[in-house]
């Protein structure tokens, strides 16, 4: 797997106030109504539920006990139930994206927003990137529903920012597959281009999305992921429409493979 340190920001022109922005609403959705995880009252309302979307009609229902099988032996959890959702179950394909599970999954996410998404507002404008994340979301999370529909993942709610960063991603791996990103690689602090980067992070949620058919494993939506990313692949260029083209002050090295030296 491939862990990104950062990138070269050298042509950038703008500062990324917008990804800053985000940034801070996901910490304070996760810190406030969701108290660090632990108001699964707000969390289980405000959720995209596949089958509440298909339908239109909010599930409430009970908390049950689940066996899972674990190396030291089998264990009871009770699972929460679903909660009602104050107005249109559809806003929650808009709350979800600010919503996540845990620390390490709102860090994950925000690291790679932080990484990838300045690039792209400096590339669209501030106003055209809000959009374009919000639209990279919002079809990430119906890709997540129709996968998910007539799966065991149908009524199993769904949260977090990766959607939209996953249409980021995509965005980047088309505006800026040479930009160098400076990454771990196999333990190994290196740098290659953004192709590179960004296609081994995709390679790796289509062959995981192979094992869960249904939508999620594991608790990954790959689905998401992927309809985010491919939404991001497409709307780039369309968002970009009019802008400047950026030019690198910085060439990437001749060789990607060695380690990078700034």
């Amino acid at each position: 797997m491939v862990f990104p340190i950062g990138d070269d920001n050298s042509d950038r022109t703008t500062f990324p106030w917008v990804t800053v922005v985000l940034i801070v609403i996901n910490v304070l959705v996760f810190v406030l109504p969701q108290g660090m995880g632990t108001n699964e009252a707000f969390t289980m309302a405000m959720a995209t539920v596949p089958a509440e979307i298909a339908t239109g009609k909010d599930l409430v229902t009970p908390p049950e006990k689940k066996r899972f099988d674990t190396p030291t032996g089998p264990v009871e959890v009770e699972v929460p139930g679903l909660r009602q959702t104050p107005g249109s179950v559809y806003l929650t394909l808009l709350t979800s994206m600010f919503m996540h599970g845990s620390i390490m999954h709102l860090l994950g996410n925000m690291w790679f927003l932080w990484i990838f998404g300045d690039n792209i507002e400096d590339d669209m404008g501030h106003w055209r990137y809000i959009a374009f994340y919000l639209l990279c979301g919002l079809l990430a999370s119906l890709t997540h529903v129709v996968v998910s529909l007539g799966g065991p993942s149908a009524e199993i709610p769904s949260l977090g920012a990766s959607g939209a960063i996953s249409g980021v991603m995509g965005g980047y791996i088309l505006l800026h597959s040479t930009r160098r990103v400076r990454v771990i690689l196999l333990r190994v602090l290196t740098e290659v281009p953004g192709w590179v980067a960004v296609g081994i992070w995709f390679a790796f949620q289509v062959i995981s999305s192979f094992q869960v058919l249904g939508g999620s494993g594991g608790g990954v939506a790959y689905g998401a992921h992927i309809g985010g990313f491919l939404a991001g692949l497409a709307l780039a260029k369309p968002f970009t429409f009019g802008r400047p083209v950026r030019r690198l002050k910085r060439e990437m090295p001749e060789s990607y493979g060695r380690p990078g030296q700034w």
